[in-house]
């Protein structure tokens, strides 16, 4: 008869757990978006990257250049825009020298 009780007792709570785990998986898909996100090409992405480098060098150069003429007197500016173009084009290369690492290794592969 305690045994009886005891699976008894148990079948409840695992019911209510199954239940509450249930209840939580559709309030969580409920707040998850109904479309799939649209992702961007590998292509894409690299272009967008580099062209915001290129941008980055550009503003920079573009404000050497006020700064030398003394249009700009603000150097704090100068100096920590052009350590995040300096930055930003390192982290560009190590990029570029993982995918040719990449691409290199693919080639080597025998099909």
């Amino acid at each position: 008869m305690a045994i009886t009780a005891i699976g008894s007792a148990a079948l409840k709570a695992y019911g209510s757990s199954i239940q509450k785990i249930q209840t939580e998986q559709q309030a969580i898909q409920a707040q998850m978006p109904k479309e799939p996100a649209r992702t961007e090409g590998f292509s894409k992405t690299m272009s967008d990257s580099i062209r915001q480098v290129n941008d980055m060098q550009i503003q920079g150069e573009a404000m050497v250049q006020e700064f030398a003429t003394g249009k700009n007197t603000n150097v704090h500016e100068l100096m920590i825009h052009l350590q995040k173009a300096g930055l930003a084009v390192s982290l560009t290369s190590a990029v570029r020298n993982k995918v040719m690492t990449a691409y290199q290794e693919m080639m080597r592969m025998q099909m």
